[in-house]
């Protein structure tokens, strides 16, 4: 397990109810962790998934939901912080579980790392300034 990533599936109507993930583990050998899910019965199903395996097995699983019908999206593309309003006052950094918002000790300046990110929201409720976006599974664009 030397390769990560973290994305957002959609799985559409016509694709909703295969068992799709359970053929990443028997056909691709990836470990997943599931850390978000909103299903909309009829419509489509959100989840938020962190795949591991060898970064080969990782992108062939990839391919291999978006030849089933599966809208697959990075999480780290579609999260962003507005450099312009953020004032490092780090109360995001308090309430994020994953450290992708961390201070740097040297400069005290909030860091965000979008890779480690889980779209949970916390810091978009805990951010005074609104500097936070698209970190919530409602409004990540698939």
């Amino acid at each position: 397990m030397d390769y990560s990533r973290i994305v957002l599936l959609v799985f559409h109507q016509e694709v909703m109810y295969k068992p799709l993930i359970y053929k990443l583990v028997r056909e691709f050998d990836l470990v997943f962790n599931i850390l978000e899910a909103k299903i909309l019965p009829r419509r489509e199903g959100r989840l938020i998934l962190e795949l591991n395996g060898s970064k080969e097995d990782v992108l062939r699983g990839i391919e291999y939901l978006e030849k089933e019908g599966v809208t697959v999206t990075r999480i780290a593309d579609q999260i962003h912080r507005d450099e312009e309003a953020c004032v490092h006052c780090g109360a995001c950094t308090a309430v994020c579980r994953t450290g992708a918002l961390v201070t740097d000790p040297e400069t005290m300046e909030v860091l965000f790392i979008p890779d480690k990110c889980v779209a949970c929201g916390q810091c978009e409720t805990a951010c005074p300034m609104n500097a936070l976006i698209g970190v919530n599974i409602e409004r990540i664009s698939a």
